[in-house]
C-alpha cells in the first residue's frame, strides 16, 4: 500500500473575484493585492508541511498562488510547480466576463441550481469530472512511481487522532504529500466526484452543506489517498477526507 496526502487549495483573490465577475477559462487574470496576501498567509500556514509534489492549473492566478506557497515552505522551496491544463477552471461559456449574479439568474430561469447549470458554450459537470479523473489517474501513477518504496507495504493508513486545526492535520506520518492549486468551481465538482464516484469517506459529523459549498479564496481541502499494487497496476484502494474548505490562515475582515 502507498498512502499519501493530497491538499487541494483554491487560488487567491483576483480583481474579477472582488468585483463579482466570472473568469472561467477565458479570462486569465493575476492575483490582486489581497490575493497575494492570501497566498502568503496560506504559505505561512503551510510552511512546515512537507510537500513532495506540487501541481497547479496553468492559469495565472493558480500558478502565482502555488509559487508563493512553495517559496514560503521550509521543506519544498526547491520543488518545481508542475502546471497541468486538466486543473484549469470550469468553462462558463457565454457567461464569462459577466456578473456571477447574472449567471445565477440564468440558472434560475432554467430551473437549475447554479452549481449544476451550464451556460451556452460552457462545460458541463460531467465534462469537468472527466478532466478530474484524468488528472487523478496521472497523479496516482506519478506518486506510485516516485514513492514506490512504500508501495505494497503495510496496511491502509489511518489518520491519527481528532483534528486540532493544525496545518499538518492528518499528514503527520505520511511519507508523500501532493499540493494541488486549482479553482473554486473545479474544486466544487471535484468534491462531488470524490464522494459520489470514488466513495470518499468524510470526517465524522461532516455538514454536507459545507462539504458541497463554494471554497473561499485560498481555502483548502485535504485527503488521504491509499493506492494498491495489483498485477503491476496501480489502483485506488480508498480516499478519506480530512477537512473541507479550511481557511484558518485568513484573518477575519475588519477585525
Amino acid at each position: 500500500m502507498l498512502s499519501f496526502g493530497l491538499t487541494i487549495l483554491r487560488h487567491g483573490e483576483t480583481q474579477y473575484n472582488k468585483d463579482g465577475l466570472l473568469q472561467g477559462q477565458g479570462i486569465d487574470s493575476p492575483l490582486s493585492e489581497t490575493g497575494v496576501q492570501q497566498a502568503e498567509a496560506a504559505g505561512e500556514y503551510l510552511q512546515d508541511v512537507h510537500f513532495t509534489n506540487v501541481f497547479a492549473s496553468d492559469m495565472k492566478r493558480a500558478k502565482q498562488t502555488a509559487e508563493i506557497i512553495v517559496r514560503k515552505n521550509k521543506t519544498c522551496s526547491h520543488l518545481d510547480t508542475v502546471t497541468v491544463p486538466a486543473l484549469k477552471e470550469r468553462s462558463f461559456g457565454v457567461a464569462e466576463g459577466g456578473l456571477v449574479e447574472d449567471m445565477k439568474n440564468m440558472a434560475k430561469a432554467a430551473g437549475q441550481p447554479i452549481p449544476e447549470y451550464t451556460p451556452p458554450d460552457g462545460e458541463t459537470m460531467d465534462q469537468v469530472k472527466i478532466r478530474i479523473g484524468s488528472f487523478l489517474k496521472s497523479l496516482f501513477q506519478q506518486m506510485a512511481d516516485e514513492h514506490h518504496v512504500k508501495i505494497c507495504q503495510g496496511d491502509e493508513f489511518q489518520p491519527d487522532g481528532p483534528l486540532a486545526g493544525r496545518p499538518e492535520d492528518g499528514v503527520q506520518n505520511v511519507f508523500a504529500h501532493a499540493l494541488v492549486v486549482s479553482h473554486g468551481a473545479y474544486m466544487r465538482v471535484a468534491m462531488r466526484y470524490f464522494i459520489e464516484d470514488l466513495a470518499c469517506t468524510l470526517p465524522p459529523g461532516a455538514n454536507m452543506a459545507q462539504v458541497f459549498s463554494a471554497c473561499p479564496n485560498t481555502g483548502m481541502c485535504r485527503f488521504i489517498v491509499t493506492l494498491k499494487c495489483c498485477n503491476a497496476k496501480i489502483q485506488l484502494s480508498g480516499i478519506k477526507c480530512v477537512f473541507v474548505n479550511r481557511r484558518d490562515h485568513i484573518k477575519i475582515e475588519n477585525n
